[in-house]
């Protein structure tokens, strides 16, 4: 699974597994071209050499490039690359500081930003971060209280926005299965009822060896991401800025999200395609990475995912299939996926020893060149530069399908906006989660669904408050108006009252 999209663990669920002191040991330089230890000055100064920790494991070829080109133009720089891939950067982080040995240059989650800069760890980038290097970047890509606090520039976004996952169709099955158009194209499902359609039609050609559908259930709950691709675009906001709780309609400010028909209609058509053999019987029991092999291999002929599929599905020599954006209930498109403004990605640190070279390697990641090198050569998802991601210029059809598929995010109300004092109404997790419901839906432990999804409403509702309750009493100017967004038309997007540029 990507690193970098939104479906990671949430710094609150990672420091459940704080990996200790000896997390540093797993920590591996990465040994490409000028990413090992410091190489001598080949501009025959001083050389400076930066420490940069990501945690981009499928994104590495992309890395090491930009690191070679980096140092090529710049040769009195040497980039000291570190990666973890196991999602322990924040707590080694963590560790880093407390020894006084933080990375030079080093990738930042959304949720701790906040944290760094109070506890003084990352640079003001206002010196260099100026008004015209901001217009590099479309508007509002710089924010108060998410990438920027008090006026000041701590980071940026780097990936554009799209959407979270896809419907895959293995051509192969769908050719096998008949399901083809006249020109010899497969088709292509509008609807829900096309799903279920092509889904029996495989299963039967597959007499037992093959089914319409699949997943991998046992690492991590995967039936949510089903829930979430097929309810958008079907009447509902089921993708949602992160600062919003999850759960909440910001056209009510209430928690009514997921008792709201497409969710009950989408979980009781996924349950319906379990009873009928449609699924793969397996799915519980294996992993997400093996039901993309099992999908390469024509196991199924459909599985939803994200684009970080499609590097590890290239490894296997499998190519032949086709990318879906989206599939409304009814055909008819009545939602679209929804974003917020401006993320974060690197940070710089407020020690660094050489901030003038950190900021000249921040500035070439950031790059518009770089971005386009990301989107059209590793093809590992979509750049903020809009320039680097014209579908017409990548060779490779389910990765330009799914670049293409950008146009339906569309801004979205987002609280930290309204009132960037919002970040810190918290609430805590609940139990059964939205995710365990569903699992437990699958495997029949639950029952009844709209009493399960009430009872989530509810529980919800009592964490939400209690936040909003704790975020007053220290003193923030937050309140339930915060999230009440009644002029939102879902088909439209959402215009933010926040400046386009800092300092402009």
């Amino acid at each position: 699974m990507s690193n970098n999209r939104d479906f990671a663990m949430s710094r609150r669920s990672l420091l459940a597994g704080l990996a200790g002191v000896g997390g540093l040991a797993a920590l591996t330089a990465c040994g490409s071209p000028g990413s090992g230890p410091a190489s001598p000055a080949r501009s025959g100064g001083k050389q400076a050499v930066i420490t940069h920790w990501d945690k981009w494991a499928s994104q590495e070829p992309w890395v090491k490039k930009e690191i070679g080109l980096f140092q090529e133009a710049n040769p009195g720089v040497t980039i000291q690359r570190t990666m973890q891939a196991s999602g322990n950067l924040e707590n080694l982080l963590d560790l880093a500081a407390r020894g006084g040995d933080m990375p030079d240059v080093f990738m930042v989650a959304q949720d701790r930003l906040d944290e760094h800069i109070a506890q003084g760890r990352v640079l003001d980038l206002s010196k260099y971060a100026t008004l015209e290097w901001q217009k590099t970047f479309p508007a509002h890509s710089f924010v108060e209280g998410v990438n920027a606090a008090g006026g000041k520039i701590y980071s940026a976004p780097f990936e554009g926005y799209a959407t979270d996952v896809q419907l895959y169709l293995n051509n192969q099955v769908f050719k096998d299965a008949g399901l083809v158009e006249a020109d010899g194209t497969v088709k292509i499902p509008k609807n829900w009822n096309d799903v279920t359609l092509f889904a029996e039609q495989i299963t039967k050609k597959g007499n037992g060896s093959v089914h319409g559908l699949g997943f991998g259930n046992s690492a991590f709950p995967i039936i949510p991401w089903w829930v979430n691709f097929f309810v958008n675009g079907s009447g509902t906001p089921a993708t949602l800025p992160s600062s919003t709780p999850g759960g909440l309609d910001p056209r009510t400010g209430k928690f009514t999200l997921r008792t709201e028909s497409p969710y009950l209609d989408f979980l009781a058509l996924f349950l319906e395609w379990r009873d009928k053999g449609y699924i793969f019987p397996q799915s519980l029991s294996i992993d997400d990475e093996i039901s993309r092999q099992h999908f390469a291999r024509g196991k199924f002929g459909m599985i939803v995912g994200g684009v970080w599929n499609q590097p590890g599905w290239t490894d296997l020599g499998f190519t032949d299939y086709t990318t879906v954006t989206m599939v409304p209930q009814d055909g008819r498109r009545k939602s679209f996926f929804y974003r917020g403004a401006g993320s974060v990605h690197l940070a710089v640190s407020a020690t660094t020893k050489h901030p003038d070279e950190a900021w000249e390697w921040f500035k070439w990641w950031y790059g518009q060149q770089a971005g386009t090198r990301f989107v059209q050569e590793l093809k590992g998802g979509v750049s903020i530069h809009p320039e680097a991601n014209d579908p017409s210029k990548i060779d490779f059809a389910p990765f330009a399908q799914f670049v293409a598929g950008a146009e339906l995010v569309l801004p979205g109300p987002q609280p930290s906006l309204r009132n960037p004092a919002t970040i810190h109404v918290v609430p805590k997790p609940v139990t059964p989660s939205f995710e365990d419901i569903c699992t437990g839906l699958y495997t029949g432990q639950i029952k009844d669904m709209r009493a399960a999804l009430t009872k989530l409403n509810e529980d919800l509702e009592k964490e939400f408050v209690k936040a909003l309750d704790k975020a007053v009493q220290e003193g923030h100017k937050v309140s339930r108006d915060d999230y009440v967004f009644a002029d939102w038309d879902l088909g439209k997007p959402y215009k933010w009252d926040i400046p386009e540029y800092l300092g402009a």
